[in-house]
């Protein structure tokens, strides 16, 4: 049984709790931790912190899928504060990629772990049998959760909160993660997934089904003060940017996008405006809003971008009321990725992979794999139990995913990802896995924002377009060339970007809301629920010492992003995609982009590694003397 504090909010209290809780599954010990201020301060929360004690905690070279990794939970430094603060991140060595991993996602849980006064969640060992921890303020156990293994993911929510009440807030994982598919996330809030480097299936390799927390505070950090601030700042929100993400949410760019060279069509192979002009049939205003019932936005979103559908009239895609409406990668990957342009299917395929536990990215991705493959004779009718898996058959690709979710047939090979299905097909499948370092690439084409590029190979988690937000308001980040072929001078800007956003997401900070805000006002909104006097120096010195500490851990577990490979179609190196459309005869200067980026850094052209000097000057000395021994 841990101890917490169980008071409501105080005018004195902090944005933090100062508490982390330790969990051994393997002899079902839990035990309390209190960090020193100087730990928020130096990593403010999220996967900053969980940099932090991966780097420490987890042995060189330990089994993803092992007792010894760590399953790290941990909300953000703004995270259940008035102060924008909605995101939490799952941490852990990533078995999708054997290094470095993380996983953001929005909802609730973050926020209601915070209110029940705790920052984070350690998990080591592995459980005899399937459990779940309950969070009741103070009060700390581990429970039995035999029944409930093998239920879907929204489904298991809504047990758990029918046994903990309506106010328990759940992160659990589906079948997918109890199968250990390598594409698997963790769930919350019937639908919001941290999705990405097989979070999931850690979770499901340590017979963890779920974190029920409840809480009694309402808010952590509210004064007077924090709330007049809080006004005056979202007087400062870009309001047209607000109103469309409000209206539209991320599915209002997803035609423009597969017609503006943004999106990649037809498995990275095809060109929009060419092969899939039906896009305007997925239109997120005029197929996907009439659709919904209502706005819903994640724990105290001042933008609240999601909506939730009516229940669904076609039996074919019998998705239930309360769906969440998809968001553009799961659009993209799914719709565009496939030449799919039917708006049911869509909402459909998405609440199936919220269900089941699936990474939206790699599952469109492993299906779009799977339907080249039959395209070209890799798999047949008979390898998929009779599916006509060709692009844009809705059924099929409905049914393809229902087989991955399962482990059924064919869908077995798919359901650990793209890498792992080219290795078990052989036969030449290998040019139509679209993944770097083992991760399924977003949506987002770099050869229209060169950056992208940079990110998806050299970020220690491989194919993230979370990583990389070039913010004019900070005041930090120097300016990239205008023209998006010009692919000198790109360095510095990315270093300070991506920084950036590390600061962002380790302050529990959503990047959309980050997008309409004044980001000169971070150091204000940090001061003012910790009573520290940071300034954007100092903030843009946190976002540099958690890039090295993610770097240093992931080249210590023997990567090198530098020698990750990107698909010619990526590069533009194969013309599949660039004989026409906006993107026509344009090829990435690769080597510009990565080496102008390493040396910015101060990380080895040719190894990715943080140089001695480089760790000692952003606070990492004991890292610099393990990782340079």
């Amino acid at each position: 049984m841990a101890e917490g504090n169980g008071q409501s909010a105080t005018l004195e209290e902090k944005g933090y709790n100062g508490k982390l809780l330790n969990v051994n599954l393997t002899t079902g010990e839990i035990t309390v931790e209190q960090p020193d201020e100087a730990l928020y301060r130096q990593y403010l929360g999220g996967y900053g912190i969980g940099a932090r004690m991966l780097w420490d905690r987890v042995p060189q070279g330990a089994d993803p899928l092992g007792p010894e990794n760590m399953l790290g939970m941990f909300a953000g430094l703004l995270t259940g504060t008035p102060l924008f603060g909605q995101r939490w991140q799952v941490v852990c060595k990533s078995p999708l990629t054997n290094g470095w991993g993380d996983a953001n996602c929005g909802g609730d849980f973050g926020g209601v772990l915070k209110l029940s006064g705790w920052d984070g969640i350690m998990f080591f060992g592995k459980a005899e049998k399937p459990v779940y921890l309950l969070i009741e303020n103070d009060k700390v156990e581990l429970r039995d959760a035999s029944d409930q293994w093998g239920q879907l993911a929204i489904q298991n929510e809504m047990e758990l909160k029918s046994r903990h009440g309506k106010r328990a807030s759940i992160a659990n994982i589906g079948p997918s993660g109890e199968t250990l598919s390598l594409i698997s996330g963790v769930c919350n809030d019937h639908g919001r997934l941290a999705a990405r480097s097989g979070v999931g299936a850690v979770m499901g390799s340590k017979n963890l089904k779920a974190v029920v927390t409840v809480a009694d505070r309402k808010i952590i950090a509210q004064t007077p003060e924090i709330n007049k601030m809080l006004r005056s700042n979202l007087d400062d929100f870009v309001k047209p940017l607000k109103d469309f993400f409000h209206t539209f949410g991320t599915t209002g760019i997803t035609a423009a996008s597969a017609l503006n060279g943004d999106s990649p069509v037809k498995n990275w192979g095809g060109v929009g405006v060419v092969d899939f002009p039906d896009a305007k049939q997925i239109d997120g205003g005029t197929a996907i809003n009439p659709k919904m019932e209502k706005s819903y936005g994640c724990w105290r979103c001042p933008m609240a971008c999601g909506a939730e559908s009516v229940e669904s009239t076609n039996p074919k895609y019998p998705y239930p009321h309360h769906t969440h409406r998809p968001e553009y990668e799961a659009m993209a990957a799914f719709g565009t990725m496939n030449l799919m342009a039917e708006p049911d299917a869509l909402i459909y395929l998405n609440h199936l992979s919220n269900e089941y536990g699936f990474d939206v990215i790699s599952a469109g991705g492993a299906i779009s794999m799977a339907i080249e493959c039959y395209e070209n004779g890799i798999i047949t009718k008979e390898d998929t139990d009779g599916l006509e898996l060709t692009w844009g058959n809705a059924e099929a690709i409905v049914e393809f995913l229902k087989m991955m979710g399962e482990r059924r047939g064919i869908g077995d090979v798919f359901a650990d990802g793209v890498k792992v299905a080219a290795e078990k097909l052989g036969k030449g499948a290998e040019q139509y896995a679209m993944h770097i370092g083992g991760q399924e690439l977003p949506m987002h084409d770099p050869k229209l924002q060169p950056e992208y590029h940079t990110t998806y190979k050299l970020d220690p988690t491989p194919a993230r377009h979370t990583q990389y937000e070039g913010n004019k308001r900070l005041g930090k980040v120097p300016p990239a060339p205008q023209d998006f072929k010009d692919y000198s001078g790109r360095g510095e800007h990315h270093k300070a970007a991506s920084e950036y956003m590390h600061v962002v997401n380790s302050g529990g900070m959503c990047q959309f809301i980050m997008m309409a805000a004044n980001t000169a006002n971070i150091p204000s909104w940090f001061n003012a629920v910790t009573g520290w006097d940071m300034d954007l120096d100092e903030i843009m010195d946190v976002g540099e010492r958690i890039a090295n500490l993610r770097m240093a851990y992931e080249v210590r577990e023997g990567g090198n992003p530098r020698k990750r490979a990107v698909p010619a179609r990526v590069t533009g190196e194969s013309t599949e995609a660039t004989h026409t459309g906006p993107l026509e005869n344009v090829k990435l200067n690769t080597e510009t982009l990565e080496v102008d980026f390493l040396k910015a850094c101060g990380w080895d052209p040719e190894t990715c590694k943080p140089s001695k000097v480089k760790l000692e000057s952003v606070g990492l000395k004991e890292v610099a003397e393990a990782l340079h021994a």
